[in-house]
């Protein structure tokens, strides 16, 4: 009998997520969405009722156990930043956790913003290396998914990668708006292309690529090491997707990791969801999904709750009982603070704060946090930016060529309503 058994080998192994900072690019500006980022980053815009955009990947991590997360942030910051201090600023240093808000602060040299994505990291790595991090997982800030990057960070250890590609498929017809990957198959990825114009499928699939989720797993050593190079390279882009990786499938060991074995799913969820809401019509459609009897995205998923900060609002409000003047909302998700005074809502999605008065018909509509939407108003299929002042009987929605002359157009039928649109109406 043993009286002094090595006790390491009864102890569980430490999750590798314990052991892994989370780096999220959040400082682009989303120029897809038009109106909608002007005075805000993509990452920063809302979604789902109550949400930022980056809620997603900053829940996914908390979810996943990673306890030291940096968000790097540039274009109009400030929405988002305020944002990230409200909601995200609980993890402590005492627990050995961190939140680092990294605006471009110029910390390498005085004529430096950040110049790309890879840079956005190079500019940090003295605060990354105070954390000390064995692994680190670069996320982009403007998706919408639920991911285990657990899962992701054990198949990483596992190949003995020198990074890990998150990817999704995609129809080929669709690769060239993608980094697309050729793979072996064992998961080497072979050749690494940014957006080609002609795009490789995966071996026995014609039809199908495997695209770049925007996600990485690096050893933290060896990214310092060559982003460090990387810095020094007068040609460089300085860019993940155009520099880093090219560069690492060609001289290292990369690996592609499908999304759909780390994907976090609830039993109403069908199949996997990964969202790139980077378009008004994009944008739009994710959120109105949300109203259908069993949604893609199950945002009532308590088993992985997407985190965000909440304020304090009353409960929503349907009031008035007359034929004709009846507040009430089908198939509608309704926040909290919302009064819908003797208005119809379908299939809409109403943000905190949203004031909807009497005689209104609001369809398909995305409605951000504050909109106050007059008398007899009939709205369909439009999305209206934070606290816009809808005038009494406006209509959209009805007249393809009135909605194109009057607010942002899209393609497929869809109005981008902001306030300055508003205020042409009545000078223009």
């Amino acid at each position: 009998m043993d009286l002094f058994p090595d006790t390491r080998q009864l102890r569980p192994v430490t999750p590798l997520a314990r052991r892994t900072m989370a780096y999220v690019l959040a400082g682009g500006r989303g120029s897809r969405l038009h109106e909608l980022t002007d005075k805000r980053a993509k990452p920063a815009v809302h979604f789902g009722g109550k949400w930022r955009i980056i809620d997603f990947a900053l829940s996914n991590a908390l979810n996943s156990g990673i306890r030291n997360i940096g968000v790097a942030t540039q274009y109009k910051a400030h929405s988002l930043i305020r944002h990230l201090q409200l909601g995200w600023t609980f993890l402590r240093r005492e627990r050995n956790e961190s939140f680092d808000i990294l605006p471009a602060s110029q910390r390498v040299s005085e004529e430096k913003w950040y110049l790309g994505t890879a840079d956005a990291v190079y500019q940090n790595i003295e605060i990354i290396e105070s954390i000390d991090p064995e692994y680190i997982l670069i996320l982009a800030g403007d998706h919408i998914y639920k991911m285990d990057y657990e899962v992701l960070l054990q198949e990483h250890v596992a190949t003995g990668a020198d990074v890990t590609v998150a990817c999704i498929e995609v129809p080929q017809s669709q690769g060239s708006a993608f980094g697309i990957m050729q793979v072996d198959r064992s998961g080497r990825i072979l050749d690494f292309l940014e957006k080609p114009a002609s795009p490789p499928s995966i071996p026995d699939h014609p039809d199908v690529c495997l695209a770049s989720m925007g996600i990485y797993v690096f050893n933290t050593r060896l990214l310092i090491e060559i982003l460090q190079r990387d810095a020094l390279c007068l040609g460089s882009g300085h860019d993940f997707g155009q520099d880093i990786i090219p560069q690492m499938v060609r001289e290292g060991r990369a690996y592609a990791h499908h999304f759909g074995r780390s994907c976090v799913r609830s039993a109403d969820e069908r199949a996997s969801y990964w969202r790139d809401v980077g378009t008004i019509e994009a944008y739009w459609e994710a959120n109105i999904d949300l109203s259908d009897f069993l949604p893609a995205l199950d945002i009532y998923d308590r088993a992985w709750p997407i985190w965000t900060y909440t304020e304090g609002t009353p409960p929503a409000k349907f009031i008035h009982d007359e034929e004709g003047r009846r507040g009430h909302a089908i198939s509608s998700l309704v926040c909290g603070g919302c009064i819908v005074s003797g208005a119809t809502i379908r299939r809409t999605l109403l943000f905190s704060g949203v004031k909807v008065n009497s005689f209104s018909m609001v369809t398909a509509a995305v409605v951000l946090p504050d909109v106050d939407i007059g008398r007899h108003a009939r709205l369909t299929n439009v999305v209206i930016d934070r606290g816009v002042q809808i005038p009494p009987g406006l209509v959209v929605g009805e007249d393809p060529q009135d909605d194109r002359r009057r607010f942002r157009y899209t393609a497929s039928g869809i109005s981008l309503i902001t306030q300055p649109m508003i205020n042409r109406l009545r000078h223009p």
